[in-house]
């Protein structure tokens, strides 16, 4: 579809209020992937099982969430927001439920798959945007839902934590659900109904996922900057944890998942890269973030000792990697914003598997080279990633 066309679509404003409620949904369908983290012992304890086993059942929140970005994000494109994503936030809250009676732990991972693959909703609430939002706004208001998502991350587990501990796994997972079964209902209400303007198939939407990396030159550079990135993210945090495990520190686990306060941070820094974007457009914003994110890494290599210096680098290296992602996001969105779902699921599948590398390297890594190296590899993926930048041709908003 071309620009001119583009332009005469009809939509529905993006209201204040209609925004904010975006940024909340995302945040919870977000922090439904996690909440079941800090509770594992207990978990393990309730279904009988180790928790080796039980982190198995976990893990199928992500591969759960990889599918749900393959074949629910790009549903977007084609129907209702309104009635979509409160779909997708009505078959969360009823999973998350269920997840509240299972008694196996093979029952578990079933539905936690269920779980994640719903929880991509914060993708499809940014392709909600990135179609609805007029361009001049486009970075600001995806700002806003990505600090939603940032959030998600951030909250799933401190909040999962603390029900747990206050009324029971179980009691927590029903609380979930609770919730998201009232943004289902929001969702009906608030967000628009109309449906998207493409014309294409589903299943030759879905067809088309690997052609559009193969043949966009924008999406592809976006996508490979943004896994490198986010295979430093993660890398960083797991790697973290083990090193912080481990002596001489021997943190518990409640000590050291206070570390992650220090991606509030994060949070403020999206919606500032968004308003920023709009204005100087992504490629300045893209290098600044990734530089004061790779500065704070190779930092965060020789500082492990002094909290108050790591949680200062944690703090930049997360603002600066979330600045990153919103102006890096936004070019993928504005590729063809009459269907821009497609492009957002494939450069977050792209984006994901480079994360998902990444949790498993840091740990790994901690054990082999020790933490200052990993820190180091980590730092070194985001330079790559800001000499693609810097080198490819400047992206843009368009």
């Amino acid at each position: 579809m071309n620009a001119e066309a583009v332009a005469t679509l009809p939509r529905t404003p993006l209201r204040g209020s209609v925004v904010l409620f975006m940024s909340l949904a995302a945040a919870l369908g977000t922090s439904a992937l996690y909440p079941l983290q800090p509770a594992i012992a207990e978990v393990a304890d309730s279904v009988d099982a180790r928790i080796a086993v039980v982190g198995v059942a976990l893990a199928c929140g992500p591969v759960g969430y990889l599918v749900g970005l393959g074949l629910l994000v790009p549903l977007v494109d084609r129907f209702s927001p309104a009635r979509l994503l409160a779909v997708q936030f009505g078959v969360l809250a009823a999973a998350s439920a269920v997840c509240a009676v299972v008694e196996r732990a093979w029952q578990l991972g079933l539905v936690i798959g269920v779980v994640g693959a719903c929880s991509a909703v914060g993708a499809g609430l940014s392709s909600v945007a990135g179609r609805l939002a007029p361009p001049h706004r486009r970075a600001t208001i995806l700002g806003i839902v990505t600090a939603g998502i940032s959030a998600g991350i951030l909250a799933g587990r401190i909040v999962g934590g603390w029900l747990a501990d206050e009324i029971g796994w179980r009691g927590m997972q029903l609380t979930f659900a609770a919730a998201c079964g009232s943004v289902a209902l929001g969702c009906l209400v608030v967000l628009p109904g109309e449906r998207g303007a493409t014309d294409r198939g589903y299943l030759e939407t879905l067809r088309s996922l690997p052609r559009l990396l193969a043949r966009d030159d924008t999406l592809r550079s976006a996508s490979v900057r943004g896994a490198l990135w986010f295979f430093a993210f993660c890398a960083v945090w797991s790697g973290l944890a083990v090193a912080l495990a481990e002596p001489p520190f021997a943190y518990s686990a409640e000590r050291i998942g206070l570390y992650a306060l220090a991606g509030l941070s994060g949070i403020a820094a999206t919606r500032v890269a968004g308003a920023w974007t709009d204005r100087v457009g992504p490629r300045r914003v893209l290098l600044i973030g990734l530089a004061l994110a790779g500065f704070a890494a190779l930092v965060l290599g020789g500082t492990l000792s002094s909290t108050m210096v790591t949680l200062v680098c944690l703090a930049l290296f997360d603002a600066g990697l979330f600045a990153a992602q919103v102006a890096n996001q936004s070019t993928v969105l504005a590729i063809d914003p009459a269907s821009p779902a497609r492009f957002n699921s494939a450069y977050m599948i792209v984006y994901f598997v480079g994360g998902s590398l990444g949790t498993a390297f840091g740990a790994a890594a901690v054990e082999w080279f020790g933490w200052t190296a990993t820190a180091t590899i980590a730092a070194l993926a985001i330079v790559a990633a800001a000499t693609a930048v810097a080198l490819g041709s400047s992206p843009s908003a368009r």
